[in-house]
C-alpha cells in the first residue's frame, strides 16, 4: 500500500506547494511574506510547528514569524539569538542535503545556549525513524548566488512535529530543501519590493527626491535576483525597453544594447500578446512567454509597476521578470496526467467526454429551429440566418433572446450516405486480447495496447482524438463524416490493427470490433459513447465467434 499511495501523496503535496509558493510571491508586504512562508510550512509540507529565523543587519538571527502553536509564537516571537549559536547548530547537525538534523541523543549540549526554542512533550520514541520531541530540523534559507549556486543566509527555517510522526524520508527532505530555496527568493523579492516603493514614493513627490535616491534605486535595480525592465509609457514608444539588469539579459540570452532595440511585444510569444497588452495598459501581474535568442521561449511572471509623475500623469513603466519554466512544466505534467492515459499517452475517459461535451449543447436542434421560425414568423424576416445548423448574429453580437453562439453538430440519418457530414464516434474494442493476457501475460498486454494505439492514432487525421477509455476499449472521435467515410475509417483501422504485433518476443494478433455513432446537439456524452457502444457489440454479435479476431 506504502509503494501505491506514495505517488498520492506526492501529487497532493505537489499542489499544496504550488498554492504555498504562490501565496508566498503574492505577499504584500516583508511581514506578510514571513508569515506567510511560515505558514506554508504547517499547511504545505506536513509539520505542526514551524519557525522563521530571519538574518539581521548585525548578523544575530531574530525570530521573524512562527507558526502551529500560539502559546509559543507569544513566547517567543521578537526574540534573538546570537549568530554565533546559529553556526555551531548549522556545524553539528547532521547533513541531509542542505538541511541539517541534530537528533535528540545530541541536542542535550545546546540547551544553554541564546537561540530562541519551543519544547514539547511527548512519549519516547517507539521505532528507529520515529520523531522525538527533542529532535531538531534546520533549513537554512541563502539568497540566490550566481551560476546558480548559493550566496549569503538569509534565514534558517526551524521545524518540528511531523504530522505523520515520523522523521521525513527522501523525498520529504528534499521537498523542504527546496522549499527553503523558494522562500529566500520570497523574502528577497519582498525586501526588494519594499525598498523600491520607498523609491517609487519619494519619485511621486519631488524631483529632488529622486535625484538623491538613484544610487540607490540603481543598486536595487541591477543587482537584483530577478529579471527587471524600464520600459516607456504612452506614444508611439509604448513598451520600449529603455534599461535592462543583467539578470534579464542572462535570462533571455541578450547583450543590455541589443535588448533596447526591442519592446516587450518583440519577445512575447505571438499567442500572448493579448495578456501582455492589458497588463501593460492597467499595469499588474502576467504569466506569459518571452522569446531568448536561440529561438526558444521561457515561461516568466511579469509583473509591471506604473511609475507617475505627479504632474504629468504616467511616465513609464518598471517590469519585474521571474523565471516560472520549471514550475510551468510540473504543472504541464500534471494536467497532461490528469487528462492522459499513462500507459499508451492517449488522452483518457475523463478528457474524452470533455472533448466531445465541447462539441455539443443541451439545445436539440429539433427544438431550436422551431424557435427560430417562430421568430421568423413574428418579424416578418429572418432573425438570423441559418447555415446548416449555424446561425449568426449582426455584427458585434454574441447573443440574441438567450440563443449562445453556437454552431450546431449534424449527424447523417438512417443508414444510406445522404452526403451529411457529422462528428462520427468510432467505440473500438479489442478482440482476442484477454487471451493474450492469460497466456503471455501482463506484459505482452501492454505491448500490444500501446501499439494498437501507435496504429489509430497514425491512422486518423490531424484533429481527430484517439482516447482510450480503459482496458481494451479505444474510442475514435473524427468530425466532417458522412456515413460512407466513418464506415472506410473504421475498415482501414481495423485492418491495421490486425497485422502482427510483437509483444515479449513474439508476434500476436488481435480482432477489433468498431460501433459507429454520430454525435449531434441534445445528447450527453455519455449517451454518444453508449449509442456508439451498442453499435459496437451489434457488430461483434453479427459476427461468428472464430473470426472476431486475427488469431
Amino acid at each position: 500500500m506504502e509503494t501505491e499511495s506514495e505517488p498520492y501523496v506526492r501529487l497532493a503535496t505537489l499542489r499544496q506547494l504550488h498554492q504555498v509558493m504562490a501565496d508566498m510571491n503574492t505577499a504584500r508586504s516583508l511581514a506578510d511574506t514571513l508569515q506567510t512562508v511560515a505558514d506554508g510550512v504547517v499547511n504545505g509540507l506536513g509539520y505542526e510547528l514551524a519557525c522563521v529565523n530571519l538574518v539581521r543587519q548585525d548578523g544575530d538571527l531574530v525570530v521573524a514569524a512562527f507558526a502551529g502553536n500560539s502559546a509559543a509564537e507569544a513566547l517567543i516571537t521578537g526574540r534573538v539569538g546570537s549568530r554565533e549559536s546559529w553556526d555551531r547548530r548549522l556545524d553539528m547537525g547532521e547533513s541531509w542535503g542542505d538541511l541539517r538534523f541534530i537528533p535528540h541523543t545530541e541536542g542535550w549540549v545546546l540547551d544553554d545556549d541564546d537561540v530562541p526554542q519551543w519544547y514539547t512533550d511527548g512519549p519516547a520514541p517507539r521505532f528507529e525513524d520515529e520523531w522525538h520531541p527533542s529532535d531538531r530540523l534546520f533549513a537554512p534559507m541563502y539568497t540566490p548566488g550566481v551560476s546558480g549556486g548559493y550566496g549569503e543566509l538569509l534565514g534558517v527555517l526551524s521545524v518540528d512535529r511531523p504530522r505523520n510522526g515520523r522523521r521525513p524520508g527522501a523525498w520529504g527532505r528534499e521537498a523542504l530543501q527546496m522549499y527553503a530555496f523558494q522562500a529566500a527568493i520570497a523574502i528577497s523579492n519582498a525586501r526588494l519590493r519594499a525598498n523600491m516603493q520607498r523609491a517609487l514614493v519619494r519619485l511621486e513627490r519631488e524631483q529632488q527626491a529622486l535625484r538623491a535616491s538613484e544610487e540607490s534605486f540603481r543598486q536595487a535595480f541591477e543587482y537584483a535576483p530577478s529579471g527587471m525592465a524600464i520600459a516607456e509609457m504612452g506614444g508611439d514608444q509604448h513598451g520600449r525597453i529603455l534599461r535592462t539588469n543583467d539578470a534579464l539579459c542572462r535570462l533571455l540570452g541578450r547583450p543590455a544594447s541589443a535588448m533596447r532595440r526591442y519592446s516587450f511585444s518583440d519577445l512575447v510569444h505571438p499567442e500572448d500578446i493579448g495578456t501582455l497588452l492589458r497588463t501593460s495598459a492597467e499595469g499588474g501581474r502576467a504569466e506569459l512567454r518571452l522569446g531568448r535568442r536561440d529561438g526558444t521561449y521561457v515561461w516568466v511572471s511579469l509583473r509591471n509597476s506604473v511609475v507617475a509623475d505627479a504632474t504629468d500623469g504616467p511616465r513609464f513603466l518598471l517590469t519585474h521578470v521571474e523565471d516560472i519554466e520549471e514550475r510551468k512544466r510540473r504543472e504541464l505534467q500534471l494536467a497532461h496526467r490528469a487528462s492522459h492515459d499513462s500507459l499508451t499517452g492517449l488522452p483518457n475517459s475523463a478528457e474524452l467526454r470533455s472533448r466531445l461535451s465541447s462539441r455539443l449543447c443541451q439545445r436539440p436542434q429539433s427544438a431550436l429551429a422551431g424557435e427560430l421560425e417562430s421568430l421568423d414568423a413574428a418579424y416578418g424576416h429572418p432573425a438570423f440566418g441559418m447555415a446548416g445548423h449555424g446561425f449568426d448574429f449582426a455584427p458585434g453580437a454574441e447573443s440574441f433572446d438567450g440563443f449562445d453562439h453556437h454552431v450546431h453538430t449534424a449527424a447523417p440519418e438512417g443508414q444510406t450516405d445522404d452526403g451529411t457530414k457529422g462528428l462520427a464516434v468510432l467505440f473500438c474494442d479489442l478482440d482476442g486480447f484477454k487471451s493474450i493476457n492469460d497466456r503471455f501475460g501482463h506484459n505482452a498486454g501492454d505491448a500490444v495496447l500501446i501499439e494498437v494505439a501507435r496504429r489509430l492514432s497514425s491512422g486518423v487525421r490531424d484533429g481527430d482524438t484517439v482516447a482510450r477509455l480503459g482496458g481494451d476499449e479505444f474510442v475514435i472521435l473524427a468530425d466532417g463524416l458522412g456515413q460512407a467515410d466513418a464506415q472506410d475509417l473504421a475498415v482501414r483501422l481495423r485492418n491495421e490493427i490486425i497485422q502482427p504485433i510483437r509483444a515479449e518476443g513474439r508476434a500476436v494478433r488481435v480482432g477489433a470490433s468498431f460501433g459507429i455513432g454520430w454525435a449531434h446537439c441534445g445528447m450527453t456524452a455519455d449517451e454518444v459513447l453508449k449509442s456508439a457502444d451498442e453499435r459496437m457489440y451489434v457488430e461483434k454479435r453479427s459476427r461468428p465467434k472464430q473470426h472476431r479476431r486475427a488469431g
